[in-house]
């Protein structure tokens, strides 16, 4: 049997690949059992300083198992225990995700649809190909939103888009996308593979305490005053100026010359 969820780690980039595309990549058991497992390796891998999370076949992810779904509904098991336990095998991945100290980057080629459109939007970053397309689908298989949409979605559309999102499962084409800011980047099918290497490249050869750093601020951001958020930013400086990047970028800058970071 082939592996559901694929982990390669070159050169700091750690790249999760969901490898189920006979089922479009859906968030089956196995997935997620695979997934857990590899998250594990990357929180305690010291030399990931990005990950990337892609699909194969022609989706990134169909999102829900529904044939999962049609079982646990013909079958004598307790319907609360099932969704329970599926409800938190969902909202664990997607929060380990987000919770991910280093630049995440969903690599979108094709549909990303209900949990899997949020396991999208809960990476750093979205570059998607022409091709691609993300849609917020609870409502056709009669469900409320899960997965962390309520807290993910209005935070990248704002809240009536998000709604609006919500309420008709609309599936939005690469270039929509782009325009509410799902998507960062939207490249043809020939630069696709090219323009991802070069950005997460550029993540990964960065100074890696600053962007860790950087990366846990913004997302608290939202959460406090201004106040404390400069507070806080100058208790991360604290750190980062004492970091061996952080002395070869001022060197770099002052022999005018492109800086190369170690990650510490």
């Amino acid at each position: 049997m082939s592996e559901s969820v694929l982990l390669s780690i070159d050169d700091g980039i750690a790249t999760l690949t969901l490898n189920e595309p006979e089922t479009r990549n859906a968030l089956t058991q196995p997935v997620y059992d695979a997934l857990e497992r590899h998250l594990d390796t990357i929180e305690t891998a010291s030399d990931v300083r990005c990950v990337v999370i892609e699909g194969t076949g022609e989706s990134f992810s169909a999102g829900g198992d529904i044939e999962g779904m049609s079982e646990r509904l013909t079958n004598d098991d307790p319907t609360d225990d099932a969704v329970s336990e599926l409800a938190r095998r969902t909202r664990d991945t997607i929060a380990r995700v987000v919770a991910l100290p280093v630049p995440t980057v969903a690599k979108v080629d094709g549909s990303a649809v209900g949990a899997g459109a949020n396991l999208a939007i809960a990476c750093d970053i979205q570059l998607a190909s022409e091709s691609a397309s993300i849609g917020f689908v609870f409502r056709q298989v009669g469900l409320s939103v899960d997965a962390g949409t309520s807290y993910l979605l209005p935070r990248v559309v704002g809240t009536n888009v998000a709604k609006e999102l919500v309420f008709t499962g609309e599936i939005l084409d690469a270039e929509r996308a782009q325009e509410l800011g799902l998507f960062n980047h939207v490249y043809d099918a020939a630069a696709f593979e090219s323009e991802v290497e070069a950005t997460v490249g550029r993540i990964a050869n960065g100074p890696t305490v600053a962007l860790r750093h950087s990366k846990r601020l913004l997302q608290d951001g939202l959460e406090k005053s201004f106040d404390r958020a400069q507070r806080d930013e100058a208790t991360a400086q604290g750190i980062v100026f004492e970091t061996a990047d952080h002395e070869e970028g001022v060197e770099a800058f002052l022999t005018d010359r492109r800086p190369e970071f170690v990650g510490r």
